[in-house]
């Protein structure tokens, strides 16, 4: 019970940096994107929850992306409801609070990270070099195909 008072608190913390988030970058109210934000609480818990229940060792954002697929299914009740309340909360707004927690985690275990050595820090270095120019150049090759740039 003591972990999905934790996951609720946490989930709570990660909604209201992503309705600021929403609201101060993409113009969106926070009360019209509460209805999404809660319906995305509402799977990120189930599925943490059904991660600890079920017998099965699947991560729990497996569990949580199932959920999102058969919640926003056609032939599910209430999906239209689902897709319309979650199109107000924008992706980036979402992942920002989520990213800064990630670095904070890291920044917390530095020291186990000092111990890996400066070669880790070269290949980690590089790792997020071509990752990020890899991931430029094919959005620059979608959006010229689509004519958007």
């Amino acid at each position: 019970m003591k972990n999905v008072q934790e996951w609720i608190l946490l989930l709570g913390i990660f909604g209201v940096a992503t309705l600021i988030g929403n609201w101060i970058g993409y113009d969106v109210l926070p009360l019209e994107a509460i209805p999404g934000m809660l319906v995305l609480i509402g799977i990120a818990l189930a599925g943490l929850i059904l991660a600890k229940v079920l017998p099965w060792k699947l991560p729990s954002v497996a569990y949580i992306g199932i959920i999102g697929i058969v919640v926003s299914m056609p032939w599910m009740p209430g999906s239209e409801w689902v897709i319309r309340s979650t199109e107000s909360v924008n992706l980036l707004a979402l992942t920002t609070p989520i990213l800064a927690y990630a670095g904070i985690a890291i920044g917390r275990s530095w020291t186990d990270f000092v111990q890996l050595g400066w070669r880790s820090i070269v290949v980690a270095s590089f790792v997020f070099i071509g990752t990020f120019l890899g991931s430029a150049v094919i959005a620059e090759i979608i959006l010229r195909a689509q004519g958007i740039i």
